[in-house]
């Protein structure tokens, strides 16, 4: 990887990159609420059940086969592919909270493109018919103009998820800095094996099935006392 896609990535990857992310735990703060979340061990399987069971066999392969489809735009094939992926990314998110998050942090990815990597007639186009724009579509189209290679744009919107989650359990448990350091590092094997899977799984074989993620996520919904958004 060059330099100048080292820094892309930083900067799409970044905890700073102002899509929101910092309001949303993905159900995660009801698994604290409930005590299935007391602890680094606890952490680290529902993290990586996450990671297995949604994003790489789901999200991952979808912005792949948006990237592919970015990379060809504006040819109408790639548009019409555009708009599919972005339909069934929403369609995939099991309740209104999950579906809230994707889409309002992907049209926070929408603006933060017109605002630092604009491509006015892109722009235009995503505006008009990816509405809403669903997250794994934006990063995709977000990646591809970064000149991103597939494998890099995964490895950064895995990342970004479970630092997220970190950030998340520093807040909720409470869990110290250095304890959430040692939960990302030792979850390495589980993004590498995150990446490869969503690099080589073909259209048939993908699933978004995670029952357990979508039965937390509608109990969050109601749950009394919260800091995030889902």
């Amino acid at each position: 990887m060059s330099v100048s896609a080292s820094i892309a990535l930083l900067q799409l990857a970044s905890p700073a990159l102002p899509i929101g992310g910092y309001s949303y735990s993905t159900a995660l703060e009801w698994g604290v609420d409930v005590g299935a979340v007391r602890d680094e061990t606890g952490a680290r399987e529902w993290i990586a059940d996450a990671l297995a069971l949604s994003i790489a066999s789901f999200e991952g392969p979808l912005a792949r086969e948006a990237m592919r489809a970015a990379a060809r735009w504006p040819a109408a094939d790639a548009a019409e592919v555009l708009e599919s992926l972005n339909v069934a990314a929403i369609a995939a998110r099991e309740t209104a909270e999950l579906r809230l998050e994707s889409e309002q942090m992907g049209y926070s990815l929408g603006r933060w493109l017109e605002a630092v990597c604009p491509d006015p007639e892109s722009d235009a186009w995503i505006a008009a018919r990816l509405s809403p724009l669903a997250l794994p579509v934006g990063w995709a189209i977000a990646a591809t103009r970064l000149g991103l290679a597939e494998r890099d744009a995964l490895l950064g919107l895995f990342w970004a998820f479970a630092e997220n989650q970190a950030m998340v359990l520093m807040k909720a448990v409470p869990m110290g800095q250095i304890a959430a350091q040692r939960l990302l590092r030792s979850l390495a094997p589980e993004l590498e094996a995150a990446v490869g899977r969503a690099l080589a799984l073909p259209r048939e074989a993908w699933s978004s099935a995670a029952p357990g993620l979508a039965i937390a996520s509608a109990r969050h919904e109601t749950q009394y006392s919260r800091l995030f958004r889902s």
